[in-house]
């Protein structure tokens, strides 16, 4: 029987979740050769191969989906025990890593960010812009604010206040939609969008609030936007409040492993309040 490398291992999931070599090499910060050569070794330490190799990347053998999910769950496992580690005497020093969205990384949390420097000096933050939804469980940030329904599986945490949301146009603006894609599809102002546009016709999909209003701004046609990002542009002007129950929730959260952990404590209960002072600006009340 033969004993599975767990640095091998990980090469492989690098290349599953990137679907190509050279995009698990840059997730790993290594040359494409090295992870090449860890694939090769784990296949034929086991006898048998792992991926299909096609045109468009690297492709999980059906018969060996079994193999990789049962290495996803060695992934969890040594990440949570990473997790419960750094929990125990952890200072309130070293890195913190927060993720947020563009229009919330671009909008509002650099000051935020300011602030919390000045109470958290020893901390060095890092603001991970992301729409998709990174994974907390891999340590690929620590701490989301995320505007959402509710909170993810594994996830735990505060609401922090409501993002509002209105209609905005330039001042000669086009009569058009401006549509939502990607995640921007599945949230609150995207179902009163579509009860607005008959058919669905756009002038045009983005699927970022802050290229949605470059487009407004630029007379492409009107878009529902946040109005902490839109309120202050000159270019732009409100043509309506979306009603109330169309406000996005706002999260500071974390995985549930990480709840305890005094640095990230700090920095989430820091967020909580920062974000709840700024929650008139938010709902676009000044």
């Amino acid at each position: 029987m033969h004993s599975t490398n767990w640095d091998d291992m990980r090469f492989v999931l690098a290349v599953v979740d990137a679907g190509t070599v050279s995009g698990a090499a840059r997730r790993l910060g290594v040359n494409h050769a090295t992870v090449l050569r860890r694939i090769a070794a784990f296949e034929a330490r086991h006898g048998a191969q792992v991926f299909e190799r096609t045109a468009q990347g690297y492709v999980v053998r059906p018969d060996r989906l079994r193999v990789i999910e049962a290495a996803e769950e060695v992934s969890r496992a040594a990440a949570a025990v990473d997790r419960l580690m750094s929990g125990l005497d952890a200072p309130l020093t070293g890195d913190v890593r927060i993720t947020s969205t563009d229009s919330l990384c671009q909008g509002l949390l650099p000051e935020v960010i300011g602030d919390l420097h000045k109470s958290l000096p020893e901390l060095r933050i890092s603001l991970i812009c992301a729409n998709a939804h990174l994974n907390l469980s891999r340590l690929e940030a620590q701490v989301t604010v995320r505007p959402a329904d509710k909170l993810g599986e594994g996830l735990t945490g505060d609401l922090a206040c409501h993002m509002g949301m209105a209609v905005y146009a330039a001042p000669e603006g086009a009569e058009g939609w401006l549509g939502f894609g990607g995640t921007l599809a599945r949230s609150r102002p995207a179902g009163w969008l579509e009860e607005q546009v008959a058919g669905g016709t756009y002038a045009a999909v983005a699927d970022s609030f802050p290229v949605l209003r470059e487009l407004v701004a630029a007379g492409v046609g009107r878009a529902v936007l946040p109005c902490f990002i839109a309120d202050g542009d000159p270019r732009l002007r409100r043509l309506a409040d979306l009603p109330v129950d169309r406000a996005v929730p706002v999260w500071v959260a974390c995985h549930e492993d990480l709840i305890a952990v005094p640095r990230l404590s700090a920095v989430r209960h820091a967020l909580l309040e920062a974000l709840g002072a700024r929650q008139a600006r938010l709902m676009g009340g000044g």
